[in-house]
């Protein structure tokens, strides 16, 4: 009689341990779902086109109809127009180029944070999901004191601690974030580690680790994934905000809420320099949310089949 294989939730036969069917249906089920959801396909060509435009002034700086870091004051304050289109801030440099070049620090601060704070909650969260006992218990109380302090007043603190700047502006956003993916996949793993392709791994072998990370984690990818996703979006908010209290980037590099803090002095002479920056923190975070919603409904079984 042939030997029957274990199989994952989803019916799959396990192939030298691993879904292989599942993972590679995964990615399809979220370009299908981005692509279904005409908000979430706009959303996602948006991103796609920030992300060009942060690559070309990085690379290609000269494409910019100004230098976004080179003073004249005899053009400060100057309104929109043709020349200059979101106009001039007080030191007279181009509000539109800078904008453009602020993209740079967004989408690596959005997406800097967003690795940093899932690496380390995917780790916590398994050894707590998996282990069980005193890990657990040690490291969800932990994780519960973090999600009891709002998550912009703890990276204040932590800022403060480390002093300003973008860098440490990306690890105290990352760790402000580790709770909630450490409980995501905590929890998903309390459900997945008693299946029965869990309890073969370990019959015939299978260190807890190559269990975690072969059998265990891939199940929880879905939930990781669309976290992540509407994570940048957060991270996002919280760079804006951080920059603007004069906690994230220093001057003279261009990010969109140290341009929001240094504008509202000038709200009502100049309305401008807050009016453009305020608009691309908005529509990019709307963006990653609406993309969020996307992936969402791509890896929900339900939405699915409506």
């Amino acid at each position: 009689m042939a030997k029957k294989l274990a199989t994952e939730p989803n019916g799959v036969a396990l192939q030298g341990g691993q879904p292989k069917e599942k993972r590679e249906s995964i990615w399809k089920d979220v370009f299908a779902g981005i692509v279904s959801n005409k908000a979430s396909l706009i959303s996602a060509i948006f991103i796609i086109v920030l992300a060009l435009i942060a690559l070309v002034t990085k690379f290609f700086p000269q494409v910019l109809p100004y230098d976004p870091y080179a003073q004249n004051l005899s053009e400060s304050l100057v309104g929109p127009s043709a020349a200059h289109w979101f106009g001039t801030d007080i030191q007279g440099r181009d509000i539109f180029c800078r904008v453009l070049v602020g993209t740079q620090i967004t989408l690596t601060v959005g997406l800097a944070a967003v690795a940093i704070s899932l690496t380390v909650g995917v780790i916590l969260g398994s050894i707590a999901g998996y282990k069980g006992g005193k890990w657990d218990t040690v490291i969800m109380r932990i994780m519960d004191m973090m999600l009891a302090i709002p998550s912009i007043l703890l990276a204040i603190a932590i800022m403060a601690a480390l002093g300003p700047g973008i860098e440490k502006a990306v690890i105290a956003i990352g760790l402000v974030s580790i709770p909630e993916y450490a409980r995501i996949v905590r929890s998903e793993i309390l459900s997945i580690k008693e299946n029965d392709y869990v309890a073969a791994a370990r019959v015939v072998g299978n260190s807890n680790f190559a269990i975690v990370f072969r059998h265990v984690l891939p199940n929880t990818l879905p939930s990781i994934i669309v976290r992540a996703t509407l994570g940048i979006s957060t991270a996002i908010l919280d760079a804006a905000a951080l920059g603007f209290l004069g906690l994230g980037v220093q001057p003279p590099a261009a990010e969109w809420g140290d341009m929001l803090g240094r504008g509202r002095n000038e709200l009502f002479q100049a309305p401008w320099l807050m009016i453009f920056p305020g608009l691309a923190i908005t529509l990019t975070v709307l963006a990653f949310n609406l993309l969020g919603d996307g992936v969402r409904d791509g890896l929900d079984p339900k939405a699915r089949k409506r």
